[in-house]
């Protein structure tokens, strides 16, 4: 019987193995000296046996053909923007962007009102900025007018 534990476990399972398909071009290193393959490795193979878990015990989940996704709006909105902000970071630059994208979420997906998703959305985009670039040092693009 097909439930949504399985369903979920399945695609645990099948991440993991892409996980160590994708990681066998990198060296593994060894337990003294790790390459770069083997904490994905590892992460790999623990997702690999808990979702083989879930998947052997998920007999008394919900059925999948009963699970309904009344939200699915939502969840398009919220990939649209996410595709929308990796596309755009690098040519408009992170604060064009994270305002832009927290603007569509609030105002749109949200229906917030306008001054509040504007006021929050610069403001938040400017605070990340100044933590994130001034503060800490973590060079974040900056757009076509460089700034």
């Amino acid at each position: 019987m097909l439930t949504t534990d399985r369903v979920a476990g399945g695609a645990l399972v099948l991440l993991a193995l892409f996980t160590l398909w994708e990681s066998r071009r990198l060296p593994l290193g060894s337990l003294r000296q790790p390459g770069p393959a083997g904490a994905p490795v590892v992460l790999a193979l623990v997702l690999l046996g808990l979702g083989a878990v879930l998947v052997l015990t998920g007999r008394r989940a919900t059925a999948l053909a009963g699970v309904g996704f009344p939200e699915w709006r939502h969840a398009v909105a919220i990939l649209a923007v996410c595709a929308f902000a990796a596309l755009a970071l690098e040519r408009l630059g992170y604060r064009a962007t994270v305002t832009l994208a927290l603007a569509c979420l609030l105002g749109v997906v949200e229906r917030k009102g306008i001054v509040f998703t504007a006021v929050f959305s610069l403001a938040l985009a400017l605070a990340s900025f100044l933590l994130f670039d001034t503060l800490l040092r973590v060079p974040l693009p900056r757009g076509p007018l460089g700034l």
